[in-house]
C-alpha cells in the first residue's frame, strides 16, 4: 500500500526486453535499505524490486502492466518518473490509499495557469469516469491528487508550485497519458450501488 505522497522522482536509465520489460530505474533512495521483492510505486505502477545497486534498482514488468499503465508507450530511457516506498505500519497518511494498482490511463486535454498553480483537465476512460467525483480523491501517476470538477469523462486537476517541483508534474504537457487509479472507496461504493 502507498499514500500517493511522492518521495522521490527517479530516471529510467536502461530498458530491456527479455520475457518481460525490464526496467533500471535511478534513485535518491538508499539502496541499503531496499530488499529484493520490495515494492516501490513508480509512476503510480507498484513493481517488484529483482536487483540493484548503490544507486539504482530493477523491476520487470509483466505484459498486463503494460498493457493497463502509461508504462510500454511513455517510458523511454531518460524518462522521470514519480517514485514512492511502500507505507510502513506507523507512517504518516498525508495523501489517501493507495495500492499501485493502475486502472487505465487518463489524457491531459488542457492546461491552464491560474496564478502560480496550474489547472489540468483530464479524460477518463469511460468505463472509469463514473469513479471520479468532484471532492474525491484519484492518484494520477502515483501522486494522491483531489478532484476540482467533473464534467462527464473529464475531470480538473490543480496543482500548487510544491507539486510540480518534487514531482513529474511540472514535466507535463497537452496529449501525455497518465495512469490512473481511482480511489478505492469508490469502487466499494459503485459496487454497492450496482447491488441494491
Amino acid at each position: 500500500m502507498f499514500t500517493g505522497i511522492i518521495t522521490d522522482v527517479g530516471t529510467v536509465v536502461a530498458l530491456e526486453q527479455a520475457g518481460d520489460l525490464r526496467a533500471r530505474i535511478q534513485t535518491s533512495y538508499d539502496t541499503a535499505g531496499i530488499d529484493i521483492g520490495a515494492s516501490i510505486a513508480s509512476d503510480g505502477v507498484c513493481l517488484t524490486v529483482v536487483a540493484m545497486g548503490d544507486d539504482w534498482y530493477d523491476v520487470q514488468i509483466s505484459a498486463e502492466t503494460l498493457e493497463k499503465t502509461n508504462i510500454g508507450a511513455g517510458w523511454i530511457e531518460g524518462k522521470r518518473v514519480n517514485l514512492e516506498r511502500a507505507l510502513k505500519v506507523g507512517d504518516e497518511l498525508g495523501g489517501h490509499i493507495v495500492s499501485g494498482h493502475v486502472d487505465g490511463v487518463a489524457e491531459v486535454i488542457a492546461m491552464t495557469d491560474e496564478g502560480d498553480s496550474t489547472r489540468v483537465t483530464l479524460r477518463a476512460p469511460k468505463d472509469l469516469a463514473r469513479f471520479v467525483a468532484p471532492k474525491g480523491s484519484v492518484a494520477l501517476n502515483g501522486t494522491s491528487l483531489t478532484v476540482n470538477e467533473v464534467e462527464g469523462c473529464d475531470f480538473g486537476i490543480n496543482f500548487i508550485p510544491h507539486t510540480k517541483e518534487v514531482t513529474t508534474w511540472g514535466d507535463v504537457a497537452v496529449g501525455d497519458q497518465i495512469n490512473l487509479e481511482i480511489d478505492t472507496l469508490a469502487r466499494y461504493v459503485a459496487r454497492l450501488a450496482e447491488m441494491s
